[in-house]
This record gives structure tokens, sequence and C-alpha cells, in this order.
């Protein structure tokens, strides 16, 4: 029986800084079958140009419409029975893939699967108020896209990204999963580097946190209604 093929998508606004470290690292997975999708969301810098250097990838185009909305034509158009997602500044370990493959085709009963996520400061960085160097130097599970693998067909079940979320789509997203009854695997080993380097939109700490909250009420009002 041959491998499932996965999509790995790629949502980007300007990211030449780091763009090509990052398909690198998709690159550098052990697992094959494997589609990249690199959706540019309207840059205006090289950040076509590099995608269009490595002849592996396919690349999309769309004029600026956020985040989420990349990644929901990423969705669209990947042809993978499993899904992943990278953001342009972060990185795989290099046996991410091949790890959560392995999983769920050991679980039919399981709909997606998260590893651990490590973060790391950009060198010339300063450390964000809110991050303590424990934390920095600890690695967690955290409601981080870019450590999850998952079966598409889980996307017809909870939806895709809401677009009114340029900070918490990914809050929202795993709220509705959840709702939803999606079962999520959990890995123990860290599979995602998450870069800090002061343009992160994580960075936006009081945007993201308003989002957060509006995504709890609109998980209650759901309840109610």
């Amino acid at each position: 029986m041959s491998n499932p093929l996965v999509s790995a998508i790629i949502p980007v606004k300007d990211g030449e800084r780091f763009l090509a470290e990052a398909l690198n690292s998709v690159l550098e997975q052990g697992y094959r079958p494997l589609e990249i999708i690199v959706v540019d969301d309207g840059s205006t810098d090289g950040t076509a140009e590099i995608t269009r250097s490595f002849e592996e990838v396919r690349y999309l185009f769309q004029t600026n419409q956020g985040h989420a909305a990349a990644m929901n034509l990423g969705i669209e158009k990947a042809g993978g029975e499993f899904l992943a997602f990278l953001d342009a500044d972060d990185l795989w370990e290099p046996n991410k893939l091949q790890r959560q493959v392995a999983y769920l085709l050991q679980h039919p009963e399981v709909d997606c699967v998260i590893g651990k996520t490590r973060n790391f400061l950009e060198p010339g960085t300063h450390l964000p108020a809110r991050v303590t160097k424990d934390l920095l130097l600890t690695d967690a599970v955290l409601l981080a896209l870019g450590a999850l693998l998952a079966r598409k067909s889980v996307f017809q079940v909870a939806g895709v990204f809401d677009v009114s979320y340029p900070h918490a789509k990914d809050v929202d997203w795993f709220i509705r999963a959840r709702e939803a009854g999606l079962r999520m695997a959990v890995l123990p080993e860290v599979l995602l580097r998450r870069r800090l380097h002061g343009s992160n939109r994580s960075f936006s700490h009081e945007a993201r946190t308003a989002e957060f909250m509006r995504a709890v009420r609109s998980t209650i009002e759901r309840r109610r209604a």
C-alpha cells in the first residue's frame, strides 16, 4: 500500500526574510509523497521569487485577504489526504510528518495529531515582556497549527478558518474542532520550532487576547443556542 499524500500549506505575506528556511525544513522531511503549497497573501517583497526558486513548490497568489483566507485557499486547492500547516517564519523538525502520519495510519479513529512546540528567539530580538526565559526554554503542547497534522476530512466537520480572526484563528478553530467531537492525539516530542522575532502576529498580545475572549464568548453563545 502506498503512503497517503500530505499537503503542506504555507501562508505568507512579505515573508522573504525567513521563507527559504521554512521551505527547506519542509523539503527535509523524511516523508513522501509530499505536496507543498505556498499561498502568497498579496506580498510586495521577494516572496514570489523565493518560492518559485523551489521547483517542488506550488505557488498560489491572492490579493491581500488575511492569513486565515490564505490558509483556506490552501485547503481548497490541496490534494492530500492529510493536511499540515507552517508559518513562513517557523520550522519543522525533520521527523514531523513521518512521525505524525505513522500515528494516524495506526490509529484510524483519531482525526488529527499534534506535537510539542519549542520557541526560539531570533538573534537581535528582545524577549517580549510576556515571555519569560523559563517559558522560552520550555517545550509545550500549544494550540499551534504548525505542530498539527489533520485528515482533510476534519475541515468538512469543523469548518475552515474564520477570516474574522486575524490573530486568534487557531484558537477559534481548535475550539470548534472540539465542539464538533473531533479526536486529537498528542505526541510527546517537539515537532515545531516557533521563531520569535518581534514581527510575529502573536506579538500583538492585546489584539490576540481580545480575539481569544471573542472566541470564548462565541462558544458560550453556540452552546446556549
